[in-house]
């Protein structure tokens, strides 16, 4: 049975100084657990999501637990209303919880009950903040932050729930990927009861993301090396795309749309070398790579991978390092932290207005980063605002010159390895 509570757990923020490595560490989260849990399979941090709105952030702490606090960190609302509806939570969800993503603020969903009588409009489930958890058994939790209560379970899945992602047109449509090889459309205002099932991986699914015009999808086998695109128009297969891989065995980890559609980041790993290849989703070319070897401790597995809200730059999370970005176009890492054998980068997400990147960790901490402001220029917020909504086959007829074309096609993103 799933339960909540409020400041159930001790949460140990601990500051950091900026060093001269950038990005610049801003502070660490710790979580007090009985030293018999300490190290323990089942306290990793597998996901963390800032709210839409960026005023809340989520992650899964292990065992479990699922804490969901204000953001920034050190806020403070005025009134008591809002004090309260701000305040810190913990969701106890029975098994290990391995995706979480923050929903819309939605409409009450058919099903729930009505608020007690004598609570005030703050407590009820019109202006509802979702959050879903995916579990290790397979099940799907739907929360209501404000209140704390379970308001759907979804079963369907016979694996862990590995991803979970609510479209970005702010429906209540609900992603998820599962080691099942498997992935469902769930419509929660219909309490999850129409579900499209989409099956073609040969084995687990690494991650999923969908595109910001909610068009496509894009999933990553980790085993079955298949990076496939999906349409969410019609739930069909599109295609697989292929040549990305340059060693001979490999694994898929992670994969995410740019902001503006146009190029899809897929991660593969082997052995002591990790690589990022760039695609133009609608023509299934491979427009540029990104890869980098260390020897210093052996495997080097990247484990997530995110574009920044300007599109600007790409976070990287790797098993021996907490973080490196990396500016499509550039023949190496921008920045990126110091190897630390004691990293174990899990997941990464990106605050909604930039400026900030969180970092869940092996030993389920979370680490917050100041990440690059860059102004774009220009010529990259037309393209952004014009890719959004045109594709690359409508973009390639259009009588420009050869420089612009492949300009907002991507085209000039020459391949890079480093």
């Amino acid at each position: 049975m799933c339960s909540s509570q409020d400041n159930a757990a001790g949460l140990q923020p601990t500051s950091a100084a900026s060093s001269s490595s950038d990005p610049a560490l801003i502070l660490e989260l710790k979580t007090r657990r009985p030293p018999s849990l300490e190290g323990r399979p089942g306290c990793e941090t597998w996901s963390v999501d800032f709210s839409p709105d960026g005023a809340w952030f989520a992650w899964s702490m292990g065992h479990g637990i699922v804490w969901v606090v204000a953001w920034p960190l050190d806020s403070q609302d005025e009134g008591q209303d809002s004090q309260v509806d701000r305040a810190d939570k913990s969701f106890s969800c029975g098994h290990p919880v391995w995706g979480l993503a923050f929903g819309p603020r939605a409409p009450k969903l058919p099903g729930n009950k009505s608020p007690p009588k004598g609570n005030n409009n703050n407590n009820n489930e019109g202006n509802a903040l979702l959050l879903a958890t995916g579990l290790e058994n397979g099940t799907i939790k739907i929360w209501n932050v404000r209140t704390g209560v379970a308001m759907l379970d979804l079963s369907g899945h016979e694996g862990v729930v590995r991803n979970l992602l609510f479209l970005p047109n702010g429906s209540l449509t609900l992603v998820s990927s599962s080691r099942d090889k498997t992935l469902r459309v769930w419509d929660l205002p219909h309490k999850g009861k129409k579900v499209q099932v989409l099956s073609g991986h040969k084995d687990w699914i690494s991650c999923c993301c969908v595109s910001p015009d909610c068009s496509m999808m894009a999933t990553v086998g980790r085993f079955d090396r298949m990076v496939c695109l999906w349409s969410l128009r019609s739930y069909t297969f599109i295609r697989n795309l292929t040549g990305g891989a340059h060693k001979t065995l490999y694994l898929l980890s992670a994969c995410d749309f740019s902001p503006d559609g146009a190029l899809l980041a897929t991660a593969a790993f082997s052995g002591a070398s990790w690589w990022v290849d760039l695609w133009d989703p609608y023509t299934a070319q491979k427009l540029a790579t990104l890869a980098d070897y260390f020897d210093d401790y052996g495997q080097n597995q990247i484990s997530s991978i995110q574009f920044s809200p300007s599109g600007v730059h790409l976070a990287i999370v790797t098993d021996d390092r907490a973080l490196g970005i990396w500016e499509p176009g550039t023949p190496g890492l921008t920045m990126r932290t110091q190897a630390d054998r004691d990293s174990n980068g899990l997941c990464c997400k990106y605050h909604p207005q930039g400026g900030v990147i969180a970092t869940g960790t092996r030993d389920g901490h979370v680490r917050f980063w100041r990440a690059p402001r860059v102004v774009p220029g220009l010529r990259h917020l037309c393209r952004a605002a014009l890719r959004h909504s045109v594709s690359t086959h409508q973009v390639e007829p259009l009588p420009l010159p050869k420089r612009i074309r492949e300009y907002l096609t991507y085209r000039d993103i020459s391949t890079h390895e480093h």
